[in-house]
This record gives C-alpha cells, sequence and structure tokens, in this order.
C-alpha cells in the first residue's frame, strides 16, 4: 500500500496522463490542420472557377486570414509537438504562436465594423507579446 501512494509513483502516473493528453491534443490538431487545409484548397478552387474567371471575387485579406488560421494550427501542433519532446512548455514559441495569432486579426481588422479602440488593444497585445518575446529570447540565449 505504501508503494501506491508514493509521491514519486502519483507524479509519474500525473505525468504519464498529461502525455497521453498531448498526443490526443496533436491527433486533433492534424485533423484541424487537414480539415483546414482543404477548406483553404475548396474555397481557392470556387474563387478561381467563379466568374470572372481567375480573379477573386473576396478580398486577399480574407484569404490571408485562411492561410493564417494553417499557420496557427501548425505552430498549435509544434507547441504540442515540442512538449512531448522536452516535456516543458516552450515560453518562447507559445509567445510566437500568440504574435501570430494577434497578427492575424490585424491583417483582417475590418476598419467599417470596429473602432479604434480594438485596432489600439490589438497594438497593445503586439507591444507586450514583441517584449515579451525578445525578453525569454535574451535569456534562453543566455543559458545556451
Amino acid at each position: 500500500m505504501k508503494h501506491a501512494t508514493n509521491d514519486n509513483n502519483f507524479v509519474a502516473a500525473l505525468d504519464h496522463f498529461v502525455v497521453m493528453i498531448a498526443k490526443l491534443l496533436s491527433i486533433a490538431m492534424i485533423g484541424v490542420i487537414i480539415v483546414s487545409v482543404i477548406d483553404l484548397c475548396a474555397f481557392l478552387l470556387g474563387e478561381i472557377i467563379s466568374e470572372p474567371l481567375g480573379f477573386f471575387s473576396v478580398t486577399l485579406i480574407e484569404i490571408f486570414g485562411l492561410f493564417l488560421n494553417v499557420l496557427i494550427a501548425i505552430e498549435v501542433l509544434e507547441n504540442i509537438m515540442a512538449y512531448l519532446k522536452r516535456h516543458v512548455i516552450q515560453v518562447e514559441l507559445v509567445i510566437a504562436t500568440s504574435l501570430i495569432a494577434v497578427a492575424r486579426k490585424i491583417i483582417i481588422f475590418d476598419f467599417a465594423k470596429a473602432g479604434g479602440l480594438e485596432l489600439a488593444a490589438l497594438a497593445i497585445a503586439i507591444f507586450a507579446l514583441s517584449i515579451s518575446y525578445w525578453l525569454v529570447h535574451r535569456t534562453n540565449r543566455q543559458y545556451d
């Protein structure tokens, strides 16, 4: 009984559980990426074969948004893979993923629907994430 309640065994079991969840999440993210790429390809094909032929009826901003959705999904999968390899959350990679996500919001920002306050909030988020990335990157370089 004492062996089963040992703290080290309990922590090892928790670690195993977290690794299994991370593996399930990675499989789910692969599905999300596949569906996102199929959706993007179907959208692009539909735009190319619709009138006028060879031209897009939507703005490039919307197309960039779809591309960035796929890129963000890939970055999330890379975060999960990095965790599975090292069993540590890589803060630098998480911040880089966050920067891409906020940059996507700025790229697809609709000035007709949203105001300056929302844009200012996104700018502050980019600034804070950039400083965070710089600090973490600088700290990581010192320990490498």
